[in-house]
Protein backbone atom coordinates (compact mmCIF):
# COMPACT_ATOMS: atom_id res chain seq x y z
CA UNK A 1 0.00 0.00 0.00
CA UNK A 2 2.59 2.44 1.02
CA UNK A 3 4.05 1.80 -2.65
CA UNK A 4 1.10 2.31 -4.82
CA UNK A 5 0.65 5.51 -2.67
CA UNK A 6 3.84 6.78 -3.14
CA UNK A 7 3.53 6.04 -7.06
CA UNK A 8 0.03 7.85 -6.75
CA UNK A 9 1.79 10.69 -5.39
CA UNK A 10 4.42 11.70 -7.52
CA UNK A 11 2.02 10.66 -10.72
CA UNK A 12 -0.16 13.49 -9.47
CA UNK A 13 2.32 15.77 -9.26
CA UNK A 14 3.52 15.67 -12.34
CA UNK A 15 2.28 18.03 -15.10
CA UNK A 16 2.45 17.44 -19.09
CA UNK A 17 5.59 18.63 -19.54
CA UNK A 18 7.95 16.86 -17.40
CA UNK A 19 5.88 13.57 -17.99
CA UNK A 20 7.36 14.13 -21.66
CA UNK A 21 10.80 14.28 -19.79
CA UNK A 22 10.58 11.06 -18.05
CA UNK A 23 9.70 9.73 -21.19
CA UNK A 24 12.65 10.89 -22.96
CA UNK A 25 14.99 10.13 -20.58
CA UNK A 26 13.82 6.54 -20.68
CA UNK A 27 13.88 5.44 -24.16
CA UNK A 28 17.00 3.11 -23.70
CA UNK A 29 14.16 0.90 -21.88
CA UNK A 30 11.23 1.60 -22.56
CA UNK A 31 11.09 2.25 -26.79
CA UNK A 32 9.11 4.89 -28.86
CA UNK A 33 6.99 2.28 -29.97
CA UNK A 34 5.99 1.57 -26.02
CA UNK A 35 5.31 4.90 -25.03
CA UNK A 36 3.24 6.60 -27.53
CA UNK A 37 0.48 5.27 -26.06
CA UNK A 38 1.66 7.03 -22.47
CA UNK A 39 -0.73 9.96 -21.89
CA UNK A 40 -0.41 10.05 -18.07
CA UNK A 41 1.85 9.54 -15.15
CA UNK A 42 0.12 6.79 -13.83
CA UNK A 43 0.27 4.95 -17.40
CA UNK A 44 4.15 5.62 -17.49
CA UNK A 45 4.76 4.01 -13.77
CA UNK A 46 3.14 1.02 -14.89
CA UNK A 47 4.90 0.60 -17.89
CA UNK A 48 8.10 0.73 -16.13
CA UNK A 49 6.80 -1.87 -13.25
CA UNK A 50 6.32 -4.41 -16.09
CA UNK A 51 9.72 -3.60 -17.07
CA UNK A 52 10.99 -4.25 -13.87
CA UNK A 53 12.66 -1.03 -13.97
CA UNK A 54 10.96 -0.22 -10.35
CA UNK A 55 9.14 -2.37 -7.89
CA UNK A 56 8.06 -2.16 -4.02
CA UNK A 57 11.85 -1.90 -2.11
CA UNK A 58 13.83 -0.86 -5.32
CA UNK A 59 12.96 2.54 -5.93
CA UNK A 60 16.69 3.91 -7.74
CA UNK A 61 15.50 4.62 -11.05
CA UNK A 62 12.57 6.30 -10.24
CA UNK A 63 15.05 8.38 -7.98
CA UNK A 64 17.12 9.16 -10.70
CA UNK A 65 14.23 10.05 -13.12
CA UNK A 66 13.48 12.91 -10.26
CA UNK A 67 16.68 13.64 -9.65
CA UNK A 68 17.13 14.66 -13.83
CA UNK A 69 14.36 16.19 -13.78
CA UNK A 70 14.81 18.62 -11.15
CA UNK A 71 11.79 17.96 -8.77
CA UNK A 72 13.74 17.59 -5.38
CA UNK A 73 10.50 18.19 -3.49
CA UNK A 74 9.38 14.90 -4.77
CA UNK A 75 12.35 13.22 -4.29
CA UNK A 76 12.51 14.07 -0.80
CA UNK A 77 8.83 14.23 0.71
CA UNK A 78 7.88 11.02 -1.32
CA UNK A 79 11.83 9.26 -1.55
CA UNK A 80 13.43 10.41 1.48
CA UNK A 81 16.61 11.07 -0.90
CA UNK A 82 17.92 14.60 -1.88
CA UNK A 83 20.06 16.19 -4.15
CA UNK A 84 23.59 15.52 -2.38
CA UNK A 85 22.09 12.12 -2.07
CA UNK A 86 21.79 11.56 -5.91
CA UNK A 87 25.03 12.98 -6.57
CA UNK A 88 26.98 10.70 -4.38
CA UNK A 89 25.00 7.81 -5.78
CA UNK A 90 25.40 8.33 -9.40
CA UNK A 91 29.11 8.80 -8.81
CA UNK A 92 29.03 4.69 -8.12
CA UNK A 93 29.76 3.06 -11.42
CA UNK A 94 27.06 1.34 -13.23
CA UNK A 95 24.71 2.74 -10.91
CA UNK A 96 23.31 5.74 -13.45
CA UNK A 97 20.32 4.22 -15.61
CA UNK A 98 20.09 7.00 -17.66
CA UNK A 99 22.43 7.21 -20.76
CA UNK A 100 24.91 10.27 -20.18
CA UNK A 101 23.97 10.85 -24.05
CA UNK A 102 20.04 10.99 -23.26
CA UNK A 103 20.76 13.52 -20.31
CA UNK A 104 22.90 15.47 -22.29
CA UNK A 105 19.83 15.90 -24.94
CA UNK A 106 16.95 16.58 -21.80
CA UNK A 107 19.99 19.64 -20.48
CA UNK A 108 20.15 20.82 -24.06
CA UNK A 109 16.23 21.01 -24.43
CA UNK A 110 15.73 22.82 -21.01
CA UNK A 111 18.26 25.52 -22.65
CA UNK A 112 16.81 26.30 -25.99
CA UNK A 113 14.45 28.86 -25.82
CA UNK A 114 11.35 29.55 -28.44
CA UNK A 115 12.96 31.36 -30.86
CA UNK A 116 15.88 28.97 -30.88
CA UNK A 117 13.61 26.04 -31.49
CA UNK A 118 12.15 27.83 -33.97
CA UNK A 119 15.57 28.06 -35.81
CA UNK A 120 16.27 24.51 -35.16
CA UNK A 121 12.72 23.44 -36.76
CA UNK A 122 13.83 25.90 -39.74
CA UNK A 123 17.19 24.16 -40.62
CA UNK A 124 16.07 20.82 -40.19
CA UNK A 125 13.08 21.67 -42.55
CA UNK A 126 14.82 19.42 -45.18
CA UNK A 127 16.10 17.09 -42.78
CA UNK A 128 12.45 16.16 -40.93
CA UNK A 129 9.12 16.08 -41.73
CA UNK A 130 7.13 18.43 -41.82
CA UNK A 131 4.19 17.41 -39.55
CA UNK A 132 7.02 16.93 -37.44
CA UNK A 133 8.18 20.27 -37.13
CA UNK A 134 4.61 22.08 -35.99
CA UNK A 135 4.67 24.69 -33.34
CA UNK A 136 3.39 21.93 -31.26
CA UNK A 137 6.37 19.68 -31.41
CA UNK A 138 8.93 20.01 -28.54
CA UNK A 139 12.68 19.94 -28.43
CA UNK A 140 12.62 16.35 -27.32
CA UNK A 141 10.10 15.49 -29.79
CA UNK A 142 12.82 16.83 -32.21
CA UNK A 143 15.44 15.08 -30.80
CA UNK A 144 13.68 11.73 -31.14
CA UNK A 145 12.99 12.40 -35.01
CA UNK A 146 16.51 13.02 -34.95
CA UNK A 147 17.52 10.07 -33.84
CA UNK A 148 14.76 8.18 -36.17
CA UNK A 149 16.67 9.37 -39.09
CA UNK A 150 20.14 8.61 -38.09
CA UNK A 151 21.48 11.73 -37.94
CA UNK A 152 21.76 11.91 -34.15
CA UNK A 153 23.53 9.10 -31.86
CA UNK A 154 25.41 8.88 -28.92
CA UNK A 155 28.55 8.54 -31.75
CA UNK A 156 26.70 10.88 -33.99
CA UNK A 157 26.73 14.64 -33.04
CA UNK A 158 28.02 16.09 -36.11
CA UNK A 159 24.82 17.50 -37.50
CA UNK A 160 23.39 18.30 -33.84
CA UNK A 161 26.61 20.57 -33.12
CA UNK A 162 26.79 22.73 -36.53
CA UNK A 163 23.21 23.65 -35.54
CA UNK A 164 24.27 24.48 -32.25
CA UNK A 165 27.59 26.75 -33.34
CA UNK A 166 24.85 28.41 -35.57
CA UNK A 167 22.10 28.71 -33.49
CA UNK A 168 23.83 29.05 -29.88
CA UNK A 169 27.60 27.97 -29.18
CA UNK A 170 27.11 27.97 -25.29
CA UNK A 171 25.26 24.88 -26.38
CA UNK A 172 27.70 23.57 -28.91
CA UNK A 173 30.25 23.73 -25.38
CA UNK A 174 27.67 21.47 -23.65
CA UNK A 175 28.43 18.94 -26.46
CA UNK A 176 31.98 19.23 -26.20
CA UNK A 177 32.23 18.74 -22.33
CA UNK A 178 29.99 15.47 -22.69
CA UNK A 179 32.18 14.14 -25.64
CA UNK A 180 35.20 15.01 -23.57
CA UNK A 181 34.11 14.01 -20.25
CA UNK A 182 32.77 10.37 -21.88
CA UNK A 183 36.38 9.80 -22.44
CA UNK A 184 37.59 10.76 -19.26
CA UNK A 185 39.69 13.16 -20.65
CA UNK A 186 38.86 16.11 -17.89
CA UNK A 187 42.56 17.76 -18.24
CA UNK A 188 41.21 18.55 -22.26
CA UNK A 189 38.65 20.65 -21.01
CA UNK A 190 41.37 23.30 -20.50
CA UNK A 191 40.97 26.08 -23.32
CA UNK A 192 43.36 25.39 -26.15
CA UNK A 193 46.34 27.79 -25.99
CA UNK A 194 46.35 28.13 -22.12
CA UNK A 195 48.95 25.73 -21.85
CA UNK A 196 52.36 25.04 -23.36
CA UNK A 197 52.97 22.90 -25.84
CA UNK A 198 54.96 20.48 -23.72
CA UNK A 199 51.99 20.33 -20.66
CA UNK A 200 49.49 19.25 -23.61
CA UNK A 201 52.03 16.19 -24.38
CA UNK A 202 52.01 15.59 -20.94
CA UNK A 203 48.42 15.41 -20.51
CA UNK A 204 47.78 12.97 -24.26
CA UNK A 205 50.02 10.59 -23.07
CA UNK A 206 47.53 9.76 -19.96
CA UNK A 207 45.83 6.72 -19.49
CA UNK A 208 41.88 7.15 -20.57
CA UNK A 209 39.75 6.08 -18.09
CA UNK A 210 37.26 4.30 -19.95
CA UNK A 211 33.78 4.15 -19.52
CA UNK A 212 32.06 0.83 -19.85
CA UNK A 213 29.19 -0.18 -22.32
CA UNK A 214 25.67 0.34 -20.29
CA UNK A 215 24.79 -2.77 -19.85
CA UNK A 216 21.72 -2.76 -17.07
CA UNK A 217 18.92 -3.49 -19.58
CA UNK A 218 16.68 -6.83 -18.44
CA UNK A 219 17.21 -8.77 -20.95
CA UNK A 220 20.43 -7.20 -22.32
CA UNK A 221 19.61 -8.08 -25.74
CA UNK A 222 19.27 -10.69 -28.35
CA UNK A 223 21.99 -13.74 -28.98
CA UNK A 224 21.31 -15.08 -32.48
CA UNK A 225 22.60 -18.34 -33.59
CA UNK A 226 22.78 -19.45 -36.65
CA UNK A 227 23.75 -23.42 -36.11
CA UNK A 228 24.49 -25.07 -39.29
CA UNK A 229 24.54 -28.39 -39.13
CA UNK A 230 23.62 -30.80 -42.38
CA UNK A 231 25.24 -29.73 -45.30
CA UNK A 232 23.52 -32.41 -47.83
CA UNK A 233 21.55 -30.30 -49.66
CA UNK A 234 25.38 -28.78 -50.84
CA UNK A 235 26.94 -31.97 -51.52
CA UNK A 236 23.92 -32.99 -54.00
CA UNK A 237 23.40 -29.14 -55.55
CA UNK A 238 27.42 -27.95 -55.82
CA UNK A 239 29.61 -30.71 -57.40
CA UNK A 240 32.10 -29.07 -56.25
CA UNK A 241 31.24 -29.44 -52.53
CA UNK A 242 31.15 -32.91 -52.29
CA UNK A 243 33.46 -33.10 -49.95
CA UNK A 244 32.07 -30.77 -47.83
CA UNK A 245 31.19 -32.82 -44.27
CA UNK A 246 28.40 -32.69 -41.72
CA UNK A 247 29.24 -30.11 -39.04
CA UNK A 248 29.19 -32.99 -36.12
CA UNK A 249 29.32 -31.15 -32.96
CA UNK A 250 28.27 -27.93 -33.82
CA UNK A 251 25.24 -29.08 -31.74
CA UNK A 252 27.67 -29.06 -28.31
CA UNK A 253 29.00 -25.33 -29.56
CA UNK A 254 25.30 -23.71 -29.62
CA UNK A 255 24.49 -25.66 -26.23
CA UNK A 256 26.92 -23.49 -24.81
CA UNK A 257 26.67 -20.22 -26.26
CA UNK A 258 23.02 -20.74 -25.45
CA UNK A 259 23.95 -21.70 -21.82
CA UNK A 260 26.33 -18.78 -21.25
CA UNK A 261 24.38 -15.82 -23.03
CA UNK A 262 20.82 -17.19 -21.65
CA UNK A 263 22.97 -17.14 -17.64
CA UNK A 264 24.10 -13.38 -19.41
CA UNK A 265 20.43 -12.21 -19.69
CA UNK A 266 20.08 -12.47 -23.97
CA UNK A 267 17.73 -13.89 -24.98
CA UNK A 268 18.60 -16.94 -27.32
CA UNK A 269 17.13 -17.10 -30.96
CA UNK A 270 18.62 -20.51 -32.58
CA UNK A 271 18.43 -21.14 -36.19
CA UNK A 272 19.56 -24.51 -37.65
CA UNK A 273 20.22 -25.32 -41.30
CA UNK A 274 19.54 -22.53 -42.72
CA UNK A 275 19.82 -21.76 -46.70
CA UNK A 276 21.63 -18.44 -47.69
CA UNK A 277 18.40 -16.86 -48.17
CA UNK A 278 17.30 -18.07 -45.24
CA UNK A 279 20.08 -16.51 -43.23
CA UNK A 280 19.67 -13.40 -45.24
CA UNK A 281 15.67 -13.58 -44.09
CA UNK A 282 16.61 -14.10 -40.66
CA UNK A 283 19.12 -11.20 -40.17
CA UNK A 284 17.39 -8.86 -41.60
CA UNK A 285 14.35 -9.65 -39.03
CA UNK A 286 16.78 -8.32 -36.05
CA UNK A 287 18.17 -5.73 -38.17
CA UNK A 288 14.30 -4.21 -38.15
CA UNK A 289 13.68 -5.10 -35.19
CA UNK A 290 13.26 -2.30 -32.15
CA UNK A 291 16.49 -2.50 -29.73
CA UNK A 292 15.84 0.27 -28.31
CA UNK A 293 14.84 -0.99 -24.83
CA UNK A 294 18.17 -3.55 -25.04
CA UNK A 295 22.07 -2.42 -24.38
CA UNK A 296 23.30 -4.95 -26.77
CA UNK A 297 23.43 -7.48 -29.91
CA UNK A 298 25.02 -10.58 -30.19
CA UNK A 299 25.16 -13.02 -33.29
CA UNK A 300 27.33 -16.56 -33.40
CA UNK A 301 27.61 -18.10 -36.70
CA UNK A 302 28.91 -21.66 -36.95
CA UNK A 303 28.73 -23.09 -40.77
CA UNK A 304 31.32 -23.97 -43.29
CA UNK A 305 32.97 -21.29 -45.21
CA UNK A 306 35.14 -19.50 -47.58
CA UNK A 307 37.06 -16.59 -48.47
CA UNK A 308 34.79 -13.87 -47.14
CA UNK A 309 31.55 -15.70 -47.25
CA UNK A 310 29.64 -18.66 -45.04
CA UNK A 311 27.74 -21.54 -46.80
CA UNK A 312 24.22 -21.98 -45.92
CA UNK A 313 23.23 -25.32 -45.82
CA UNK A 314 22.11 -25.47 -50.02
CA UNK A 315 26.04 -24.45 -50.79
CA UNK A 316 25.33 -20.95 -51.89
CA UNK A 317 27.49 -18.15 -50.16
CA UNK A 318 26.65 -15.53 -47.58
CA UNK A 319 29.37 -12.60 -47.92
CA UNK A 320 30.04 -12.32 -43.51
CA UNK A 321 30.33 -8.08 -44.48
CA UNK A 322 26.91 -8.21 -45.35
CA UNK A 323 25.86 -10.33 -41.71
CA UNK A 324 28.06 -7.23 -39.87
CA UNK A 325 26.83 -4.20 -42.00
CA UNK A 326 23.47 -5.07 -41.36
CA UNK A 327 23.70 -3.79 -37.59
CA UNK A 328 25.33 -0.34 -38.65
CA UNK A 329 23.94 2.91 -36.92
CA UNK A 330 22.75 3.60 -40.28
CA UNK A 331 21.14 0.30 -41.14
CA UNK A 332 20.16 -0.42 -37.36
CA UNK A 333 19.38 2.68 -36.01
CA UNK A 334 17.74 1.58 -32.75
CA UNK A 335 21.25 -0.08 -32.07
CA UNK A 336 23.36 2.88 -33.13
CA UNK A 337 25.96 3.65 -30.35
CA UNK A 338 25.54 0.06 -28.67
CA UNK A 339 27.88 -2.78 -28.77
CA UNK A 340 27.82 -5.68 -31.45
CA UNK A 341 29.29 -8.68 -31.28
CA UNK A 342 30.09 -11.74 -33.60
CA UNK A 343 32.03 -14.82 -33.29
CA UNK A 344 32.42 -16.77 -35.99
CA UNK A 345 33.61 -20.70 -35.36
CA UNK A 346 34.75 -21.89 -39.14
CA UNK A 347 38.18 -22.03 -40.99
CA UNK A 348 40.21 -18.89 -43.06
CA UNK A 349 41.87 -21.26 -45.17
CA UNK A 350 43.92 -24.59 -45.75
CA UNK A 351 46.84 -24.26 -44.27
CA UNK A 352 47.44 -26.05 -41.05
CA UNK A 353 49.82 -23.67 -38.34
CA UNK A 354 52.52 -25.43 -37.42
CA UNK A 355 53.67 -24.60 -33.56
CA UNK A 356 57.48 -23.75 -32.61
CA UNK A 357 57.15 -26.81 -29.79
CA UNK A 358 54.66 -29.23 -30.00
CA UNK A 359 53.38 -30.00 -26.68
CA UNK A 360 51.21 -32.40 -25.49
CA UNK A 361 48.16 -31.28 -23.48
CA UNK A 362 47.39 -33.30 -20.83
CA UNK A 363 44.54 -36.12 -21.12
CA UNK A 364 43.43 -36.87 -24.81
CA UNK A 365 42.54 -34.84 -27.92
CA UNK A 366 39.52 -36.26 -29.23
CA UNK A 367 40.38 -37.85 -32.50
CA UNK A 368 37.62 -36.83 -34.34
CA UNK A 369 38.60 -33.40 -35.23
CA UNK A 370 37.75 -31.61 -38.48
CA UNK A 371 37.57 -28.48 -40.09
CA UNK A 372 35.05 -26.04 -41.11
CA UNK A 373 36.28 -25.66 -44.69
CA UNK A 374 37.93 -21.86 -45.55
CA UNK A 375 36.82 -17.92 -44.15
CA UNK A 376 38.60 -14.70 -44.46
CA UNK A 377 38.55 -11.92 -41.96
CA UNK A 378 37.54 -8.14 -43.46
CA UNK A 379 34.37 -8.34 -42.39
CA UNK A 380 34.54 -6.16 -40.09
CA UNK A 381 32.61 -2.60 -40.35
CA UNK A 382 34.62 0.37 -39.90
CA UNK A 383 32.24 1.97 -37.79
CA UNK A 384 32.55 2.32 -34.19
CA UNK A 385 31.14 -0.38 -31.35
CA UNK A 386 31.71 -3.57 -33.27
CA UNK A 387 34.00 -6.73 -32.54
CA UNK A 388 34.69 -9.84 -34.12
CA UNK A 389 35.75 -12.99 -32.46
CA UNK A 390 37.34 -15.17 -35.22
CA UNK A 391 38.03 -18.76 -34.16
CA UNK A 392 41.43 -18.39 -36.21
CA UNK A 393 44.01 -16.29 -38.18
CA UNK A 394 43.69 -15.61 -41.82
CA UNK A 395 44.77 -18.71 -43.98
CA UNK A 396 44.36 -21.24 -41.55
CA UNK A 397 42.08 -23.85 -40.42
CA UNK A 398 40.34 -24.03 -37.27
CA UNK A 399 39.32 -27.49 -35.19
CA UNK A 400 35.92 -29.34 -34.41
CA UNK A 401 35.21 -32.27 -32.43
CA UNK A 402 32.75 -34.17 -33.51
CA UNK A 403 31.82 -34.99 -29.63
CA UNK A 404 32.77 -31.93 -27.78
CA UNK A 405 32.47 -29.19 -30.18
CA UNK A 406 35.04 -26.69 -31.37
CA UNK A 407 38.36 -25.96 -29.82
CA UNK A 408 37.10 -22.09 -30.18
CA UNK A 409 33.70 -22.09 -29.21
CA UNK A 410 34.33 -24.03 -26.27
CA UNK A 411 37.13 -21.99 -24.88
CA UNK A 412 35.16 -18.61 -25.44
CA UNK A 413 32.16 -20.11 -23.65
CA UNK A 414 34.14 -21.45 -20.65
CA UNK A 415 36.02 -18.15 -19.96
CA UNK A 416 32.91 -16.06 -19.92
CA UNK A 417 31.09 -18.37 -17.75
CA UNK A 418 33.82 -17.80 -15.19
CA UNK A 419 35.62 -14.84 -16.05
CA UNK A 420 32.30 -12.36 -16.31
CA UNK A 421 31.14 -12.83 -12.77
CA UNK A 422 34.10 -11.33 -11.90
CA UNK A 423 34.00 -8.17 -14.03
CA UNK A 424 36.43 -8.83 -16.31
CA UNK A 425 35.79 -7.25 -19.86
CA UNK A 426 35.60 -9.11 -22.98
CA UNK A 427 38.69 -8.28 -24.32
CA UNK A 428 40.61 -9.74 -21.54
CA UNK A 429 38.18 -12.73 -21.75
CA UNK A 430 39.24 -13.37 -25.04
CA UNK A 431 42.71 -12.73 -24.50
CA UNK A 432 42.52 -15.77 -22.22
CA UNK A 433 40.48 -17.59 -25.02
CA UNK A 434 43.82 -16.66 -27.25
CA UNK A 435 46.06 -18.52 -24.97
CA UNK A 436 44.26 -21.45 -23.97
CA UNK A 437 43.39 -22.57 -27.92
CA UNK A 438 46.96 -21.78 -29.03
CA UNK A 439 48.39 -24.62 -26.34
CA UNK A 440 45.74 -27.15 -27.89
CA UNK A 441 47.15 -29.27 -30.85
CA UNK A 442 45.78 -31.47 -33.33
CA UNK A 443 48.42 -34.59 -33.01
CA UNK A 444 47.81 -35.70 -36.47
CA UNK A 445 48.54 -33.01 -38.07
CA UNK A 446 50.97 -31.32 -35.36
CA UNK A 447 49.20 -28.39 -36.21
CA UNK A 448 47.89 -25.76 -33.79
CA UNK A 449 45.13 -22.92 -34.11
CA UNK A 450 45.50 -19.20 -32.74
CA UNK A 451 42.01 -17.20 -32.53
CA UNK A 452 41.65 -13.20 -33.55
CA UNK A 453 39.42 -11.11 -32.19
CA UNK A 454 39.22 -7.33 -34.40
CA UNK A 455 36.98 -4.70 -32.92
CA UNK A 456 36.03 -0.95 -33.27
CA UNK A 457 35.02 -0.84 -29.33
CA UNK A 458 35.37 3.12 -28.06
CA UNK A 459 34.33 1.42 -24.43
CA UNK A 460 35.22 -1.65 -22.12
CA UNK A 461 32.60 -4.10 -22.75
CA UNK A 462 31.36 -6.26 -19.62
CA UNK A 463 28.49 -8.66 -19.28
CA UNK A 464 27.67 -8.20 -15.72
CA UNK A 465 25.82 -11.56 -14.03
CA UNK A 466 23.61 -9.84 -12.17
Amino acid sequence: MEFSRQLYAISEALDRAELAALKFLSLEHVPVRKQEAIEEPKAFFQVLLEKGMIEAGDLAFLRELLYRINRMDLLAAQLGSSREAMERELQIPGRARVSQFRYLLFQLSENITKEEMKCFKFLLGKELPKCKLSPETTMLDVFIEMEKKGILGEDNLTVLKTLCEKIDKSLLKKIEEYELNLFGEEEMLVTEGQRSSTEVTEVASLPLCLEAYKMTSRPRGVCLILNNHNFAKARKAVPELKKMNDRNGTDVDAAALSKVFGTLHFIIKEYKDLTAEEIRKIVNIYRCQDHNDKDCFVCCVLSHGKKGVIYGVDGQEVRIQELTTSFTGQNCHSLAGKPKVFFVQACQGDARQKGVTIETDSGEQDSSLEADARFQLECIPSEADFLLGMATLQDYVSYRSSSQGSWYIQSLCQHLENSCPRGEDILTILTAVNQEVSRKIDKQNAAKQMPQPSFTLRKKLIFPVN
